[in-house]
C-alpha cells in the first residue's frame, strides 16, 4: 500500500489544469511526446489522460488522429450557456443558506484577485481566478453530483473565457460576481440567480464576440 498519486492521476489533472486555465488555447495541438517531456511521466499515464479529457470533451480527436482543444461553434456555445444556468443556477440556490460572512469574505478576496488578472491581461490568472469564484460558491451546496457535471461543462466552456483578458471586458460591462455577492449577503435568491444569469449570458456573448472577431480562429 501507498499514499503516492498514481501517474495516471497526475498526468490527468495535470493536463485538466493546462486546458481549462488556458496553457492551451482553444484550437492547441496536443501530442503524447510533448506532454511526456513536459510532465516528466511515461507514455502510458499520459495516454490515458488524453482519452479521459476526450471523452470528457476538454479534447477532441479529429479526423486526422490529431487531438487539439476544441474550438466552440455558435451551437455549442449556446447549448453550454443553457447547461450552465440550468445546473450552477440549481448549485448557487443550494449553496445560499450556506454562506456566512467568512464565506463571502473569501469571495470577495477572490473576486479582487480576479479583478487585478483582467487588469494585467493575465490569461491563467483570471481563468483560475473565474473558476474559484464559481467553484467556492458551488461548494457550499454539498452535490457532489452537481459539482460534477458543472467542472465538466467548464472544461469545454471556461478556456474560451480568455477573450475576457484578450479584448478587456468592455466600456459600461457590468462586473456580475459583485451582484452575487450581493446578492449572498442579502440572502436574495432570485437576485443570486440573475445575477448568475448575468454572469453567464456575459461570458457567452463575450466568447460569442470573439469567435466573430476570429479570436480562435
Amino acid at each position: 500500500m501507498t499514499d503516492r498519486v498514481p501517474a495516471h492521476q497526475i498526468a490527468y489533472g495535470a493536463l485538466r489544469d493546462m486546458v481549462l486555465f488556458g496553457e492551451l488555447a482553444p484550437g492547441a495541438a496536443v501530442t503524447i511526446e510533448g506532454l511526456v517531456a513536459r510532465l516528466g511521466l511515461g507514455m502510458t499515464p499520459v495516454r490515458e489522460a488524453i482519452r479521459r479529457l476526450i471523452a470528457e470533451g476538454a479534447l477532441v480527436l479529429q479526423d486526422n488522429r490529431r487531438v487539439s482543444v476544441p474550438r466552440l461553434d455558435l451551437r455549442a456555445l449556446d447549448d453550454l450557456g443553457f447547461a450552465r444556468l440550468s445546473i450552477e443556477g440549481r448549485l448557487a440556490a443550494q449553496a445560499l443558506a450556506h454562506c456566512d460572512a467568512g464565506v463571502i469574505a473569501e469571495l470577495r478576496r477572490g473576486d479582487a484577485r480576479l479583478d487585478g488578472a483582467i487588469a494585467a491581461g493575465d490569461i491563467p490568472a483570471y481563468l483560475r481566478e473565474n473558476h474559484g469564484f464559481h467553484f467556492a460558491l458551488y461548494a457550499r451546496a454539498g452535490s457532489d453530483v452537481l459539482e460534477g457535471l458543472a467542472a465538466s461543462l467548464w472544461l469545454r466552456f471556461g478556456p474560451s473565457l480568455r477573450v475576457v483578458c484578450l479584448d478587456g471586458p468592455g466600456a459600461g460591462a457590468v462586473d456580475h460576481h459583485k451582484s452575487v455577492l450581493a446578492a449572498l449577503e442579502a440572502q436574495d435568491g432570485a437576485a443570486l440567480h440573475a445575477a448568475l444569469a448575468a454572469d453567464i449570458a456575459q461570458g457567452v456573448a463575450n466568447i460569442r464576440a470573439g469567435l466573430g472577431a476570429g479570436r480562435f480562429a
